[in-house]
């Protein structure tokens, strides 16, 4: 059969995407089966294994209508990170899953900080200790739900479950064993130290193995409920996280991205974890064997975009819609009338507290040097100029062990050409746009699938799959503004940083 295909499935937070790639690096097919998240408690978040298994089968079988089941090569999981789904020795579920917002954990979070020390557990993990994580939302289980816990046999993340399901094959693999506060980032393998301090037994924890490795081949109940045929290999996938930076081409020493939805972060390959001083950034193991993957993560970018076109551009916003064109399209036009620096108009991007570079959950956004001359198109600049100098911290962590001088950014919010040369000239690098830019984690996932299966020889075949559509080269002329707004943006987080918390609680 001359034809091959690779399946990848990326099991987000709203649902599953199926997509159908070529060997050659073509983007086929894609369809999504959605599932619901039960919020509740203030801050706690379930979701239902049953529910992800649904839209697996769901997606599969419609992306296959007109495919040969038998042109399957590969299937590739990328997953949701960070939750905590509790099995017992059949592989089922004793409990719906927390998933990665789910902030239950804090008190085991300090726990486990007080026990290990906040700068040692940083070095071991490459990450803080925090609710967010596995390890923590299992603690919780064990003191809350003794029953669930001692009938658990196995702790795994979504993919892994899937997994399972697909192959009966119980393990995780090292960039979600990374999501978990539990994986020391140095030896690949989970840290004794710190299982010791949660009082989880280890054995509850999976094997782990690297991404690329094919757990196992399809069986046949699972090939029945997503129209396939059993015996395809299925290969052990990577976070979502992770998958993006595959996708996105950061698969070599070096190589840098910036991803722009709803929230933004900026990542990049080493071979040694990057430890940042103050603890702003982290590290993940990648899904490239043998490398690592720094990260630093905003909460509000294309958040921040959003508020502005809602709140402050609704002008635009009633004429897009009059015209069926994009809000975004003629704010970037409004954006343009403003010069760079936004005539000294400072914006703080905390619409919902910070993560890095901050990690500050009571930093507020704000506005700082308005006047009366000032108008709505500065106003606008500066969310965009404001979103890209945060980031640009992240950068510049970073930068004190690599060279960056090129930057790929995927997501929505790479789309606008205004903010790609805003941001061109904050980053001080060349911003390059690939032609996919919402595809980068299905892409990551069906390259860790053909490599894991030898489809192909090695990750660089990522340039198969992705090609460069533009690119913005910071402008010199820009250089000095931009540094004196950088300059000010800190002076002003800082100078606020102590009235933080006060700020909202009148109208709490």
């Amino acid at each position: 059969m001359s034809t091959r295909y690779l399946l990848s499935h990326d099991l987000g937070t709203s649902g599953n995407k199926a997509t159908l790639f070529s060997s050659e690096g073509k983007l086929l097919k894609s369809v999504t089966s959605e599932y619901g998240t039960r919020f509740f408690n203030n801050n706690w978040a379930e979701q239902e294994p049953a529910a992800w298994w649904t839209a697996v089968c769901r997606s599969t079988q419609e992306l296959m209508q007109g495919v040969d089941p038998a042109s399957i090569a590969v299937i590739a999981l990328s997953g949701q990170m960070m939750g905590c789904v509790c099995v017992d020795r059949n592989g089922t579920p004793l409990r719906d899953a927390l998933i990665y917002a789910d902030q239950r954990g804090v008190q085991e979070a300090q726990l486990l900080e007080s026990a290990i020390g906040r700068e040692n557990f940083y070095h071991i993990t490459g990450h803080r200790a925090s609710a967010s994580y596995s390890i923590e939302k299992f603690m919780w289980i064990r003191e809350h739900e003794p029953e669930v816990y001692r009938n658990t046999y196995r702790m795994l993340h979504a993919k892994d479950y899937i997994n399972f399901l697909l192959t009966g094959r119980m393990v995780s693999e090292f960039s979600d064993a990374s999501g978990t506060n539990a994986f020391d980032i140095s030896s690949f393998s989970w840290s004794e130290k710190i299982v010791d301090a949660s009082r989880i037994d280890g054995e509850k924890l999976p094997e782990v193995v690297p991404s690329t490795e094919v757990i196992g081949e399809l069986t046949r109940d699972a090939a029945a409920q997503m129209g396939l045929t059993a015996g395809v290999p299925v290969v052990a996938g990577g976070g979502d996280g992770v998958c993006a930076g595959v996708g996105a081409g950061s698969v070599k020493p070096g190589k840098t991205y910036n991803y722009l939805g709803s929230s933004s972060w900026i990542a990049t390959t080493t071979k040694e974890p990057i430890f940042d001083d103050e603890m702003r950034t982290f590290v993940w193991a990648h899904a490239v064997p043998g490398y690592v993957h720094p990260c630093g993560t905003m909460q509000t970018a294309g958040s921040s975009y959003a508020w502005l076109r809602n709140e402050i551009c609704r002008t635009e916003s009633a004429d897009a819609n009059s015209r069926g064109e994009s809000a975004y399209e003629l704010i970037n036009r409004l954006i343009e009338q403003s010069p760079p620096g936004a005539r000294g108009l400072i914006f703080l991007p905390y619409l919902l507290g910070e993560r890095t570079p901050r990690w500050n959950p009571d930093a507020k956004a704000a506005f700082l040097g308005m006047t009366l001359g000032h108008r709505r198109e500065d106003m606008a600049r500066s969310v965009l100029e404001g979103v890209s100098m945060n980031l640009s911290i992240i950068l510049d962590i970073f930068r004190k062990q690599l060279r960056i001088d090129e930057i790929t950014v995927i997501g929505g919010g790479a789309k606008g050409e205004i903010w790609r040369r805003i941001m061109a000239d904050i980053y001080g690098a060349d911003v390059v746009m690939p032609d996919y830019l919402e595809e980068a984690t299905s892409i990551g996932a069906a390259i860790i699938g053909g490599v894991g299966a030898g489809i192909f020889p090695s990750f660089d075949v990522v340039d198969q799959f992705l090609h460069e559509r533009s690119r913005v080269r910071p402008d010199a002329g820009n250089a000095e503004v931009y540094g004196r707004a950088k300059r000010l943006f800190e002076k002003c987080y800082r100078a606020l940083e102590p009235v933080f918390p006060e700020l909202g609680i009148a109208s709490s």
